[in-house]
């Protein structure tokens, strides 16, 4: 019999991690909600053609794509080409993101919707990235997502969000960085490429992986010159404070009509007052997200230092998205929780909370058949007040039970006694205490 398996890049989850992952999609869906944004799902499977040519080449190349039934070498015989091969193919793929889906929600139903719609998706999305630690090729995304405004309260608010989400969940040095897609097409008309906008964000968005060294040679190898490319790497480089970078922007943008307005736009996220945050924006000028359909506002959430695992979320403005479909004109803004990730770095930090990996919290030993109905009705009144409760179904030896409450992590355990009538005993394993109650006090006590 061969050896069991899972893919590579999937995951199982056992009940103690189940429990602290939805306790971290607890509090964005908390807070998403006190937001007004409202809850969506969409399938796991897309038509190809709904995804590819959405995420650039890159993308393209990591979309799990779904074989169809029947005569496979029949069908591939009618392609002229790779692209066409994999639609004749793969008629059906695996959702990359949660973005593209609901832009194609949206110009399905655009006639139905109420504008601006807000809405919020938690589901799991799939790459074909090559499996490493924070990177898997199965994970959980969480979106909020306004279409149907222009309006830049959109960004300070989903903003705000990140920074009261990741606050909750006690994680302190993150980074919220942004910057503008506008502030890039700039950067390529100041090099002189505007041609070559697409190729110079997805270069500069590798610069975390591959260093300055190899985002230069990148721009070499994508037809920038060495003129081309001291130029594009000085502007990455700019410092200083928040003001000091976009007052140099200004400068170096004059002649750029999109550039400047990108400039006006950051300068009203970074400085328009209307939220405080533990972790204020900082606007970064390597900050690229190669995602061709971004058009002004971008942010990505970076891990806190000694953490190592990139970014734990990311988004931005993707004006004419539903464009794509045939629908043009609507605007949207959107940001993602990585879960997976967040996950990651709060298990590494030690930040999750007792309640969150707690599930039952009280456990009633089997009292034998004489006495099974009374401590269920104990059982059933612990439960009643919202407190979870196991009881053991078997009637064994009390120390086999003990064993399994102390291996399961149970903090209390009660039970009853033959010569002690409406008398129930009590044990907090974790501060080694003992209790002795009367039933009738058992609606009071403190577990």
């Amino acid at each position: 019999m061969a050896k069991l398996s899972i893919p590579q890049g999937t995951r199982d989850f056992g009940p103690d991690v189940v429990r602290k992952r939805n306790y971290i999609i607890a509090t964005i869906r908390k807070t998403f909600e006190l937001y007004g944004f409202q809850p969506l799902e969409t399938p796991a499977m897309e038509n190809t053609s709904t995804l590819l040519g959405k995420y650039g080449e890159e993308g393209d190349r990591l979309i799990f794509k779904i074989l169809n039934n029947g005569d496979i070498l029949g069908q591939a015989q009618m392609a002229k080409d790779s692209r066409e091969l994999s639609l004749l193919l793969c008629e059906k793929s695996l959702r990359y993101d949660l973005t593209i889906p609901f832009a194609r929600y949206v110009a399905m139903n655009h006639g139905k919707l109420q504008l601006p719609f807000r809405r919020y998706q938690i589901q799991p999305v799939w790459r074909g990235d090559r499996p490493q630690a924070g990177r898997y090729r199965e994970f959980y995304q969480c979106d909020a997502d306004v279409v149907g405004s222009n309006s830049l309260i959109n960004e300070v608010e989903l903003l705000k969000i990140y920074d009261t989400v990741l606050t909750d969940l006690q994680l302190t040095g993150y980074e919220l960085r942004i910057n503008n897609r506008k502030v890039l097409a700039g950067l390529a008309e100041l090099v002189g490429r505007p041609d070559l906008m697409t190729d110079i964000t997805v270069a500069i968005d590798k610069l975390d992986k591959i260093g300055e060294s190899g985002v230069r040679q990148e721009l070499l190898t994508r037809g920038l010159t060495d003129t081309e490319t001291d130029k594009a790497m000085a502007f990455i480089s700019l410092s200083g404070t928040n003001e000091q970078k976009l007052e140099r922007l200004s400068e170096l943008l004059a002649s750029s009509e999109t550039g400047l307005k990108g400039v006006e736009e950051l300068r009203f996220v970074l400085n328009s007052n209307l939220a405080s945050f533990v972790s204020p924006p900082q606007l970064d000028l390597t900050l690229a997200r190669g995602l061709n359909y971004y058009t002004g506002m971008i942010v990505e959430v970076k891990a806190p230092p000694g953490v190592n695992i990139g970014s734990i979320g990311g988004g931005g403005r993707y004006d004419d998205l539903t464009g794509l479909f045939g629908v043009p004109g609507i605007s949207g803004v959107g940001i993602s929780f990585g879960v997976d990730r967040i996950y990651d770095v709060l298990e590494k930090l030690g930040l999750f909370p007792v309640e969150a990996q707690e599930s039952t919290r009280v456990i009633f030993f089997h009292p034998g058949e004489a006495r099974l109905a009374e401590v269920f009705r104990y059982a059933t009144q612990v439960r009643d007040r919202g407190i979870a409760v196991e009881m053991y179904p078997e009637d064994i030896k009390q120390d086999k039970q003990y064993k399994y409450a102390e291996k399961r992590g149970i903090p209390f355990i009660a039970y009853v006694e033959d010569h002690a009538p409406d008398t129930i005993f009590i044990k907090n394993i974790p501060e080694k205490q003992r209790y002795t109650i009367k039933a009738e006090e058992l609606a009071g006590f403190g577990f």
